[in-house]
């Protein structure tokens, strides 16, 4: 039995969040998929489900990706955060915040599912640029 993963995905947009859930329940059926709709609920959803990898997006209202990250690592550094945005001026202020990996939003899937599969490998690298390119 292969071993399960949660995953917790974060943006305002419900959209998108329903878009990449269904675009990773394809590519990942051993992730169970978490949602929240801004960086203070993924907090707070950090501290109960102790997700495996996050996605978040950098600009959202009450708390931004860039704060939630912070505030994550801090609370657990073994949690893995892609941040994504449309906006690659992001990409260092992401990493310097903490991020694993940064990926432009509407770059090709691909990207984003090979770099989940990256950092579900033990000992995976961190801090690497994607820019969906």
């Amino acid at each position: 039995m292969e071993k399960q993963f949660r995953l917790l995905l974060v943006d305002d947009q419900s959209r998108a969040r329903q878009s990449l859930s269904a675009v990773l329940a394809i590519d990942f059926p051993q992730i169970k998929i978490f949602e929240a709709s801004n960086g203070k609920d993924a907090l707070l959803q950090a501290k109960t489900i102790y997700p495996d990898i996050v996605i978040m997006d950098v600009r959202m209202p009450e708390c931004d990706g860039l704060e939630a990250t912070r505030l994550i690592k801090a609370m657990d550094p073994g949690i893995k955060i892609i941040l994504h945005s449309m906006y690659p001026e992001y990409q260092t202020a992401a990493l310097s915040a903490g991020a694993d990996n940064f990926i432009t939003k509407g770059g090709p899937p691909e990207i984003l599912i090979e770099t989940i599969a990256t950092l579900l490998k033990p000992n995976s690298d961190s801090n690497s640029i994607c820019d969906g390119a």
